[in-house]
């Protein structure tokens, strides 16, 4: 089963705020695929904060 418990955030791959996880499931067999990590609000404004420090340089 696959793992993928990092964000990927202003070039590098960083731990989640929260340790929480999530199984993600095959519908075709119902069974567990991989497990990923669930962002919280804090891992967004650190993503989003990430992006706009980016912005101009793409603009």
């Amino acid at each position: 089963m696959e793992n993928c418990k990092k964000f990927y955030i202003n070039g590098a791959w960083v731990d989640p705020a929260s340790s929480e996880t999530l199984a993600v499931i095959n519908p075709a067999t119902e069974k567990p695929v991989a497990t990923i990590a669930l962002g919280t609000a804090e891992d967004v404004d650190r993503a989003v904060a990430a992006a706009r420090a980016a912005f101009d340089s793409y603009s």
